[in-house]
């Protein structure tokens, strides 16, 4: 099986022919909420309570699961309220199943006009999936059937990947994903299939890494997306960017954080030839700069 640096030649945003956004703009902001689906029959894909006598993977894990529902039941009325103030439509990555088990969730979602990018069945590592073409296709057949629309992007939960991965995610009729996080442009990644858009998502701007690995202060991932922003929005001058920032339910979506989310997309609005899309949007725009390869 291919290694990514067979699918993918180096290069650099700092070295290849600029990107121009249209209309004057000159960076993309990327917000992406993510909604997953947690089985009480596996070991919890993170944890926010460690298990006393250090008794670690039991099952079922009520207590960090409990955590996770948190946000579906509360926390995600939260950020819809907040991006609906701002008047910006994320992505969603989805776990598909929330679509059986939390049809208001998901049904709000789509309501609101937030994009649908497909995220696995249910939230667990691709390693552990036997039949990934078979989950994969699940997952699309199961977003389409209750949206309406076939999902064009997609996610791995965790990002996770095996080496033939992106394969079958093509094969699939998907025509992007935001697994690969090593660019702060769009790049076009070969396959089995025909070639994908890679978009660039972030593991470091994002709540998980900043609040529950980093267990940092309420407001961290506020000052840390000012900084990249800054940085980011100075290198747009040249050639666009792309700044993707990730969210969850049960971790932006608390009490104590919510109240930062709307001053990062204040501060970003401020700048003149700053757009907030989705990811289909960031993919027409990218193949309209360098066509599809042969």
């Amino acid at each position: 099986m291919p290694e990514p640096r067979e699918r993918i030649a180096y290069s650099s945003p700092f070295l290849r022919p600029p990107l121009k956004l249209p209309d004057g703009a000159r960076m993309v902001v990327w917000p992406v909420v993510n909604i997953e689906e947690w089985s009480i029959q596996r070991s919890m894909p993170r944890h926010v309570s460690p298990p006393p006598g250090g008794n670690t993977g039991a099952i079922p894990d009520v207590p960090n699961w409990a955590w996770h529902e948190y946000g579906m039941r509360v926390g995600i009325w939260r950020l819809l309220d907040a991006f609906a103030k701002l008047k910006i439509k994320p992505t969603v990555s989805i776990n598909a199943k929330v679509c059986e088990t939390a049809p208001v969730v998901a049904k709000a979602l789509g309501d609101a006009g937030w994009e649908f990018m497909a995220h696995c069945y249910e939230q667990m590592s691709i390693h552990a999936v036997k039949d990934q073409p078979a989950m994969i296709k699940q997952s699309l057949d199961l977003l389409e059937s209750f949206t309406g629309t076939r999902p064009t992007g997609w996610l791995g939960p965790g990002r996770t990947q095996t080496f033939d991965t992106l394969d079958y995610v093509k094969a699939a009729g998907c025509t992007w994903f935001g697994d690969w996080i090593l660019d702060d442009q769009p790049l076009w990644v070969k396959t089995a299939h025909g070639p994908l858009v890679s978009l660039p998502y972030s593991v470091e701007l994002n709540d998980i890494t900043v609040m529950v690995s980093g267990q940092h202060e309420s407001d961290a991932l506020q000052k840390r997306a000012f900084d990249a922003f800054d940085t980011l929005y100075a290198e747009s001058e040249k050639s666009a960017r792309v700044m993707a920032i990730g969210f969850h339910p049960y971790i932006t979506g608390a009490a104590h954080r919510i109240k930062y989310l709307a001053p990062v997309f204040e501060y970003f609005a401020k700048h003149p030839g700053v757009v907030f899309w989705n990811g289909q949007q960031i993919c027409d725009w990218f193949v309209g700069q360098q066509p599809q390869p042969a």
